[in-house]
């Protein structure tokens, strides 16, 4: 096999660095600087100091006319004056620097008065600030031209052809052969990769293998009970998937574009529907292709890490409207600051002008692709935290229908709301959704609120609703808001995850009161199932609590001792009943959490329920 001998990056940098020391800067030469600045010099009033203002304009055409540089030349000794459309190639000695061009108009000034105290008279009027660089170093027509002149590097040092003996056994390797067989070994891998080989393609599948294997426990030791959601286990998959594959492309076809990829979107993506603990572990392991494969992989790997942290941050405060914009920003000062830093430290070798304007246009795809979360939400039937906020908005039609059609429901869906968040938040429980839960688990009352004993108006003069029926009828009028519930919750379009507190919310309970009262009216006992809720036993740690606390508001009601031993016994008594109804047996709630959440509630309702201190009327005056 034939190849090139590639040269080392040492010698790269050796070669541009000696090709920049011949090259024959380019200067444009800006002739209004010195009409305006002589002209401010005529304007000074130096009468005071006969002579000193011709010397000084003398002075001054004398330094403009040879032309002055921001600093003195040292990489060539030669440079062209660009006037007009002529270039003048000039020795570099020539020219002014500007401090040059300063002592200049000192000296010669100081020369031809040095009976005047010059040095003083010029910082007292400024006169220094009137000497500027006139000359102005054109990068583009430098490089244009010298790279037209045959000053481009070469990348290969050499050929080796075909039955060439590179190194014999005993030889020793000198860097020559070593880099004849680094070469050798570049050109292997690239012919391997072009030619497919079997070898190539099992190593890569073997790698994907472990990078789903780090995946799985990285999901595993963070938030093992992804696996018993399919919807939200098959969204994190796609988001994983989706990572992966544009890395691979962009490695395999465009690494020139790779900055253009907005990678911490992955990670906003994923924070829409999980927790922190559960998202940096997958997001670090969606970005080992890019570790792997991608040239100077490790620092791209750092460099949208950092940039994936702070903006999972910052997106908290500004995640709404153009917000966004605002996350983005900072993601690009990260994005920037970072490559900035890697590129000083010598690490990467990227141009730095394209490379950040690619930063910044990712930062803007970041804010435009964020909408196909609200795709992803309906694909996979979740429920984001941006969609629950919205839930949780009073203005909602199905909370202003709750209360104004049935106010005591709605005001005991407040109570149960900031009873759940506190114990959801105790234990590191989706706080966003029971609040969201808690607010809409009871909308099925708006159908036929005066069933309900928290919706009946003191001293009404209207029978109350259950006298004239049967213990049966009264319970089935009440189940029914269970039923109504998920119907309004269908036509409004609620989330499952939201909706399911509605089914939840009494789980597989009886209406034991009503039951009660029809057996000892004598009824049958095979009939129970008539008296108990059409639901489902809470899954989730979130519908367990709710299902506490709906329980547990509604008791505390009726308390007329409200010290923190009777508070304390009722909790207990609340909880202790759904676990000997087995209504807890399958929510994924540890003993510790429960016992977490039993103490959170007790403290709630002492304190909500607390002695007011009874002011001492004020006598009249008389």
């Amino acid at each position: 096999m034939s190849f090139p001998i590639l040269k080392t990056e040492a010698q790269i940098e050796r070669e541009k660095a000696e090709k920049a020391a011949s090259l024959i800067p380019y200067y444009r030469l800006s002739s209004n600087i010195f009409a305006e600045n002589l002209g401010k010099a005529k304007a000074l009033d130096l009468s005071q100091w006969p002579g000193l203002q011709p010397a000084l304009l003398s002075s001054l055409a004398l330094v403009y006319d040879k032309g002055i540089v921001s600093e003195a030349i040292t990489s060539s000794p030669t440079i062209y004056v660009q006037k007009g459309k002529r270039a003048e190639k000039v020795p570099s000695t020539e020219v002014f620097s500007l401090p040059e061009a300063r002592n200049a108009v000192l000296f010669n000034t100081i020369s031809e008065l040095p009976q005047y105290p010059v040095d003083s008279i010029f910082r007292a009027y400024g006169v220094f600030d009137l000497v500027m660089p006139d000359l102005n170093l054109d990068e583009e027509l430098t490089n244009l031209v010298n790279e037209q002149g045959g000053t481009q590097i070469a990348t290969t040092a050499g050929y080796v052809t075909s039955g060439t003996v590179i190194v014999t056994q005993g030889e020793m390797v000198t860097a020559e052969i070593a880099q004849i067989l680094d070469s050798y070994k570049m050109e292997y891998q690239k012919q391997s990769r072009a030619a497919g080989g079997v070898l190539p393609l099992l190593g890569n599948a073997l790698i994907l293998l472990l990078i789903l294997v780090c995946l799985y426990f990285a999901i595993y030791y963070s938030n093992p009970t992804v696996f018993n959601d399919w919807n939200r286990y098959m969204f994190l998959l796609t988001v994983f998937t989706i990572m992966a594959v544009s890395e691979l492309l962009i490695i395999r076809f465009a690494p020139d574009y790779i900055f253009l990829f907005p990678f911490p979107l992955g990670a906003i993506f994923l924070a829409s529907f999980f927790k922190t603990r559960l998202i940096y572990p997958v997001y670090l392991v969606s970005l080992f292709p890019l570790l792997i494969f991608a040239e100077g992989g490790a620092s791209l790997f750092l460099l949208f890490v950092a940039s994936a942290t702070v903006t999972l941050y910052v997106f908290r405060f500004f995640s709404k409207g153009v917000k966004q914009f605002l996350a983005a920003l900072v993601n690009f000062l990260v994005l920037a600051l970072g490559f900035l830093a890697l590129k000083m430290g010598g690490i990467v070798n990227y141009d730095t002008y394209w490379t950040l304007a690619m930063l910044f246009g990712a930062s803007l795809l970041q804010v435009l692709c964020y909408p196909l979360v609200y795709i992803m939400e309906r694909v996979f039937n979740l429920v984001s935290t941006s969609r629950l906020l919205e839930l949780e908005d009073m203005s909602n039609f199905l909370l202003k229908d709750l209360e104004q059609n049935a106010p005591g429901t709605f005001q005991h869906s407040l109570q149960v709301m900031n009873l759940a968040s506190a114990a959801a938040r105790a234990i590191g429980a989706d706080e966003a959704l029971v609040k969201a839960g808690a607010l809409y688990h009871d909308i099925g009352k708006t159908m036929n609120p005066l069933c309900y004993v928290e919706n009946e108006s003191i001293g009404s003069e209207l029978a109350k609703y259950h006298e004239g029926l049967t213990p049966l009828q009264s319970a089935q009028a009440i189940i029914k808001h269970v039923t109504d519930g998920m119907e309004l919750a269908r036509m409004h379009k609620l989330p499952a995850p939201v909706s399911d507190f509605i089914l939840s919310h009494h789980g597989t309970n009886c209406v034991t009161y009503f039951y009660d009262k029809f057996l000892k009216e004598g009824g049958d006992p095979a009939m129970k199932p008539e008296f108990c809720y059409p639901g489902k036993k809470p899954q989730t740690k979130e519908q367990a609590i709710l299902m506490i606390c709906d329980s547990l508001e509604a008791a505390s009601r009726t308390l007329k001792d409200h010290s923190p031993e009777a508070v304390s016994r009722l909790v207990e008594k609340i909880v202790q009943f759904k676990i000997d109804d087995a209504q807890l047996e399958e929510a994924d709630l540890s003993l510790k959490e429960l016992a977490t959440i039993k103490g959170v509630l007790k403290s709630y309702i002492s304190q909500i329920n607390h002695e007011r201190i009874k002011y001492p009327e004020r006598k009249k005056n008389r």
